[in-house]
């Protein structure tokens, strides 16, 4: 029977189809597992299936099985063989690298203000009073002043260390302490340059002794306090022969004669740098916090009486009048607040610091010939660029904004006198500024000056300002910085005698310096107050070398004469090398800039406060 296709073929079904539907399901299975089986297999795995019985063997030997891949053995030994050659190929060449001496390049040597800061540090170990330690590295020293304080017998106290201030035996707190407030001013700017130089723990340990000295002058364990130990030893040969530290020529170490001590009941100037010498060096302390809160505590008590007992140190007549007097106080006031206000973060002292009225006094809106000179008796110029440093990087607001400005301002007119075009100031024929108008010791002044423009050219770009500007003329800093090295180059060697005025730099020095310790041999001979002139009075240069003392300075005519008993011209000082230290480290190395942030360690965070509202409005 035949059926009809719909599409137009016949329905007749064909013999050879007549198979069971089993039959055919059976079959597709069959071809679907084998061609599923195929697909399943790569070349290799069906080459050995299909190889003869003879032939799988030498397949299997010419293949290795990975487990992730199979490769050939050939290429596998070929690559194991050529990573173990060259294993030991280059083991082999390690060895003879580190087998044959190597002759390493040595780094550039230090420059010229690296070389200098190491010697003029040696000064302060030539400078100790009391129980010289063993890693003092000046040989010709020894303990000396041991009884200081006991043998006083109005006093009766422990007075024993600090440093004597320049060629004698005196101990006046008043330079010592402003010497200790520019060292940690210098380490608080420049950690990094003291520690790439090696010198960072030698120079805090040159400004704990003195602050651990100043702490024995009063009693600092007290809130208020009545007194200050301001001086040990006896300079005033004018009443006539007597045995003092200016009379007697003889070794500290050999002194047998009586040392007074100097205390005053009313002293604002030395109160007030003494606080600041403690206030600042509690921020180079800051890690030792126990050090560092004593060293506070003692500073917030010795400003307290500054203030309280208003009078200045050295009345007229008293011996600390003859060699360090002091002007004013009210400088003080300002430099003692400043430092105050960094150490503690207390409002209180930023306000009187900034007082107008205590600015007036200080002289900050009177010119006068030493307006800008920062010296141990002026703070005023040093506290300006302190408290511009303020305004830079914290911009306090109100109610300081108006006397900080006035600050600010102030510095950048004092930076102009520094520069040669503007003659506010003499200069030598070999370019030393005259900051002391021809007077005599003038490099004391000069290294202060040097060390202040270097900073403020550091600040500036800490704050992304190129310069200043002096009038309607705008001045990069590179120009202060320019101004600080060739004072320091003259300093070092670079002025017409060709001659450092640094003792131990350079191949011409001082030979002559006028110190007692440094012109008598080291010999086991003690010698007489008298006795000791002709040591003072000899010709030879000094046995003991007094490394990196720099000393008094050249005249206005860049004249220098080499002769112990000229002390104005051969004589060193704790504030003037404390002022070269700090001027040194700031031109030193590689232009690393200041360290913005830790003097501000201990200001909270500053939230100004807004001015008030203006009165209501009246028709």
């Amino acid at each position: 029977m035949f059926g009809r296709d719909p599409w137009g073929g016949p329905l007749e079904i064909s013999h050879a189809d007549s198979a069971t539907d089993d039959d055919r399901s059976r079959n597709l299975n069959e071809l679907d597992r084998s061609a599923l089986l195929r697909q399943q297999l790569d070349e290799t795995q069906q080459s050995w299936l299909l190889a003869g019985p003879g032939d799988v063997g030498k397949k299997k030997k010419k293949q290795i099985d990975l487990g992730c891949m199979v490769v050939s053995r050939k290429l596998f030994l070929w690559t194991v063989g050529t990573i173990v050659g060259v294993g030991v190929l280059v083991g082999f060449i390690m060895l003879i690298v580190k087998t044959i001496p190597h002759h390493h390049k040595p780094p550039p040597p230090p420059d010229q203000y690296t070389q200098a800061l190491h010697k003029a540090l040696m000064f302060f170990n030539a400078q100790r009073s009391g129980p010289i330690p063993k890693h003092n590295n000046v040989s010709w020293r020894g303990n000396s002043g041991m009884k200081d304080g006991f043998s006083d017998t109005s006093v009766k106290k422990n007075l024993v260390g600090g440093y004597y201030d320049a060629g004698d035996a005196i101990k006046f707190n008043f330079p010592m302490s402003f010497a200790m407030t520019m060292l940690s001013w210098s380490v608080i700017e420049y950690k990094a340059k003291y520690e790439a130089a090696g010198e960072l723990d030698h120079v805090k340990e040159i400004i704990k002794w003195g602050t651990d000295y100043l702490l024995k002058t009063f009693n600092n364990s007290a809130d208020t306090i009545d007194k200050v130990a301001a001086q040990v030893g006896v300079g005033d040969t004018s009443k006539g022969p007597g045995a003092n530290d200016h009379y007697c020529w003889v070794r500290p170490e050999d002194i047998d004669y009586p040392r007074p001590v100097y205390e005053c009941h009313g002293c604002s100037d030395l109160a007030s740098e003494m606080a600041a010498a403690l206030a600042a060096a509690s921020i180079v302390f800051k890690d030792s916090k126990t050090y560092s809160d004593k060293l506070v505590h003692g500073a917030r008590t010795l400003f307290k009486f500054g203030r309280a007992q208003r009078a200045r140190y050295s009345p007229s007549g008293s011996d600390p009048s003859i060699f360090y007097n002091s002007t004013n106080y009210y400088d003080e006031f300002v430099w003692g607040g400043a430092w105050l206000y960094f150490a503690t973060g207390n409002t209180s002292y930023l306000s009187l610091a900034t007082t107008p009225g205590i600015a007036k006094h200080a002289g900050a809106f009177w010119g006068g010939p030493d307006y800008g000179v920062f010296s141990w008796d002026n703070k005023l110029t040093g506290s300006q660029v302190l408290l511009s440093r303020l305004r830079l990087f914290l911009s306090p607001g109100y109610p300081y904004e108006e006397i900080l400005r006035t600050f600010h301002n102030q510095t950048g007119n004092i930076m102009c006198s520094y520069l040669p075009v503007f003659k506010s100031f003499n200069r030598t024929k070999g370019g030393l500024i005259q900051l002391n108008h021809g007077r005599p010791q003038p490099l004391q002044y000069v290294v202060n000056a040097a060390f202040l423009a270097s900073v403020y050219a550091d600040y500036l770009e800490a704050a992304d300002t190129p310069g200043w500007y002096c009038g309607p003329n705008f001045y990069s800093t590179d120009v202060l910085r320019d101004f600080a090295k060739t004072q320091i180059d003259y300093i070092l060697g670079n002025n017409p005698r060709k001659m450092s005025y640094v003792v131990g730099y350079g191949t011409k020095y001082p030979k002559h310096v006028h110190h007692r310790g440094a012109s008598i041999p080291k010999n086991g001979v003690k010698y007489s107050c008298k006795g000791g002139w002709k040591w003072r009075d000899s010709k030879k240069p000094n046995p003991n070398t007094l490394v990196g003392a720099m000393v008094a300075g050249p005249d206005r005519h860049d004249g220098f004469k080499d002769v112990r008993t000229n002390y104005n011209y051969t004589e060193p000082t704790l504030a003037g090398n404390a002022g070269l230290v700090a001027a040194l480290v700031s031109l030193s190395g590689v232009a690393t800039g200041i360290d913005k942030n830790t003097i501000f360690s201990a200001v909270p965070p500053m939230f100004p406060t807004p001015p008030p509202p203006p009165a209501a409005w009246k028709p």
